[in-house]
């Protein structure tokens, strides 16, 4: 199965001299590809031009703009619980015997 060349050798690289001469195309190339591209001086990597992406907002309040809270959720229900009575209830079955 043939190996796409891109994908064996890593991300692209271009010299310094290079980018400086098309630097205003290859950030379009890079916005809409998604892939980066390695920036070299004398051979050695320098720095690299990456896509923008926006950061991941924090999930704290992401959703207030869907949920909605109905009535007063700190307001007391009318159910009685059969609070702890010091009984053992660990031998009943699910019938309640």
């Amino acid at each position: 199965m043939p190996v796409d060349s891109a994908q064996a050798k890593g991300p692209r690289t271009i010299k310094a001299s290079e980018f400086k001469a098309k630097c205003l195309r290859l950030m379009d190339e890079v916005a809409e590809s998604g892939e980066e591209i390695v920036i070299t001086k004398n051979g050695r990597p320098v720095s690299r031009l990456l896509p923008y992406r926006e950061k991941p907002r924090s999930p704290f309040g992401r959703d207030r703009d869907i949920l909605r809270m109905h009535g007063d959720l700190d307001e007391p229900i009318d159910v009685e619980w059969d609070a702890v009575t010091g009984r053992d209830f660990s031998h009943q079955t699910a019938e309640g015997t």
